[in-house]
């Protein structure tokens, strides 16, 4: 199988899926009009609620979501062969992520910005309203850890790697002021990459210095930096540092990953894994599942993902200008980072499997697989580092895509600096959705926690602002800094996802008060029921044959004790919405419309 007829098949797929069922879900499903004020205009504060140009939304968007899950997923995923990964990335994007982004997106606009908690909470109850509320608590949680998990992995001793990414926050916050000074978008986004791109070329420079030995943090420290540096990243208003620092780096990302489809065309290579490995029925070195239901779970953003639930009910729904905007900001942006997905699978699959495993594995656990390293030294020497046993994907990506590149004779020469690039903008990317994230874990916080003391639920009180965006970084803090990426990883798949299932039982009970036929709402029930079953089936699999079983590597009763209380979560959410959509099914418009025809 050749990579470009992949990439050809993919893009074909997802823009005609744009240009058809994304104007049918928006248009005739939703209704969308551009006839009242979006919640920005409405409730405009200049901090949280500020009406901003869609390109510069749809760059927030789309780095906020499109964080380690897309880049990682699927080539943890490649375990199991290239053809379940694409299938997942390509059918699950279409029918599921992307109805299911643009859904919450306007289910939080319709309720002034709110949260999904806050959204749930008025059309199913409070006691619905509640068990979304701590679910998306609990994930967000564990999301934060699994995206951070792969930083680690990233940064780790990698000194020019970390000036890289460090960098990127005064420059982000430079274009932020200079943008909200002049409102000359061109000019500041034309800086702040030049300014992104010299940072990486001087990164070699600082290596065997005193700034380079100040640099060179090992794994406890950079899980320290992190949340300390998500903190401010959460209280700091959202024009300073998050939105120009999402902004920008979606130029970063959708620039590399177009010169890899370019690199792809020039170079064509071979997909060297099989359709299918002998790892599907389960007992793989990267993933311990079967390729059913691990495909969905391991890869999340990508295909689907309810971490998007948290930036469409979070951030998005406050800055989006108009609500046409929802198409490309929600729908589209879920489609370019599938896009992202199937690019990643390829550079994961177009390795050797044997290089791949050892990178991927555990030197102990490569050395029983029977193989031997074919490419991977030569690699390591040209990238000037040691490459096997770097698990986590964020190496593997780098490592795949540079090897593609080196089929390009004057690449070669540049080979460590552009890995070093692929590092940073991976690392980039994760820590945009990082800030998203905390922000959004603040929000949830403080809507909690303003059931009890009522100033906490203002968003722009400042006490309040830093107490919950403290909390919110200690509580994802302590898991990165307890965990490692095998415990973590398959967690976080499973609460994503449940997440997501949560996302589209209120897209089912949108769909139902808004559109014109009952059928529509089959565009969410049918990616629920499949993603409902999936998530309790890899859940419940989970529980049984690694966190609660002693005898397993990644026992551990905490991780248990978590999933069992969402699945809980989850099962109290949808009996209420049943409940719910009995009464909607029932409505006098459906009858009227029915009796009519």
């Amino acid at each position: 199988m050749n990579a470009i007829t992949i990439v050809i098949g993919s893009i074909c797929v997802l823009m005609i899926s744009y240009r058809l069922y994304g104007i049918f879900f928006t248009k005739k499903v939703l209704k969308i009009k551009d006839d009242t004020p979006t919640p920005a205009h409405a409730m405009e504060d200049g901090k949280d609620y500020v009406p901003t140009n869609k390109w510069v939304t749809f760059g927030h968007h789309f780095a906020a979501i499109a964080a380690a899950g897309p880049l990682v997923g699927p080539i943890l995923a490649a375990q199991f062969g290239y053809l379940p990964g694409l299938l997942w990335l390509l059918i699950g994007a279409v029918i599921g992520g992307a109805v299911h982004d643009a859904v919450v997106l306007f289910a939080s606009m319709r309720h002034g910005g709110k949260s999904l908690s806050e959204v749930m909470k008025k059309e199913l109850g409070p006691i619905a309203g509640f068990c979304t509320g701590l679910a998306m608590l609990f994930i967000i949680t564990i999301t934060m850890a699994g995206l951070s998990m792969v930083v680690l992995g990233a940064l780790e001793r990698n000194p020019w790697g970390t000036f890289a990414v460090g960098i990127t926050i005064p420059i982000a916050m430079l274009v932020g002021i200079a943008y909200r000074k002049t409102g000359n978008l061109i000019v500041t986004s034309t800086v702040g990459f030049i300014l992104l791109m010299i940072g990486v070329f001087i990164g070699p420079m600082i290596q065997g210095t005193a700034l380079g030995d100040f640099l060179t943090f090992d794994r406890d420290t950079l899980a320290i930096i992190l949340p300390i540096y998500a903190f401010f990243a959460a209280a700091l208003p959202v024009w300073l540092l998050l939105a120009p620092r999402d902004y920008l780096s979606s130029f970063m990302k959708i620039g590399v990953f177009i010169a890899l489809i370019i690199g792809v065309f020039f170079v064509n290579p071979i997909i060297q894994f099989p359709p299918l490995t002998e790892f599907i029925h389960g007992g793989g070195p990267v993933i311990a599942g079967p390729v059913w239901p691990f495909v969905s779970i391991t890869i999340a953003c990508g295909a689907i993902s309810g971490f998007h639930a948290f930036v469409g009910s979070g951030t998005t729904p406050k800055m989006i200008d108009r609500w046409e905007d929802i198409r490309i900001v929600g729908f589209g942006a879920m489609l370019v980072e599938s896009l992202v997905g199937v690019m990643a699978l390829i550079a994961a699959t177009a390795l050797h499997p044997a290089d791949y495993f050892a990178i991927n594995s555990a030197p102990a656990v490569f050395a029983t697989l029977g193989m031997e390293p074919v490419h991977l030294h030569a690699l390591a020497e040209s990238i000037g580092m040691d490459l096997e046993g770097r698990t986590g994907g964020a190496v593997t990506l780098a490592v795949g895509m540079t090897d593609i590149f080196t089929g390009i004779p004057w690449f070669a020469e540049l080979s460590s600096y552009f890995y070093q690039f692929v590092i940073m903008f991976e690392a980039v990317f994760i820590l945009t959705a990082i800030d998203a994230g905390t922000r959004v874990a603040r929000y949830l916080i403080q809507d909690f926690g303003g059931n009890v003391y009522k100033p906490l639920k203002r968003t722009n009180w400042l006490p309040g602002t830093i107490f919950a965006s403290a909390l919110a970084c200690f509580m994802w803090g302590y898991l990165l800094y307890s965990g490692d990426i095998s415990s973590i990883w398959v967690l976080f798949g499973v609460s994503n996802q449940l997440m997501a299932t949560i996302g589209l039982v209120c897209g089912v009970t949108m769909v139902l008060k808004v559109a014109d036929k009952r059928i529509y709402a089959l565009t969410c029930f049918i990616p629920l029921a499949y993603l409902y079953v999936t998530v309790n089936v890899a859940g419940l699999w989970m529980i049984k044959n690694v966190y609660w079983n002693s005898a397993a590597a990644g026992y551990n009763m905490l991780n248990g004790v978590l999933s069992v209380i969402m699945l809980i979560l989850g099962f109290i959410i949808v009996i209420a919405a049943f409940k719910k959509w009995a009464e909607l099914w029932k409505s006098p418009r459906f009858v009227l419309s029915q009796t009519a025809s």
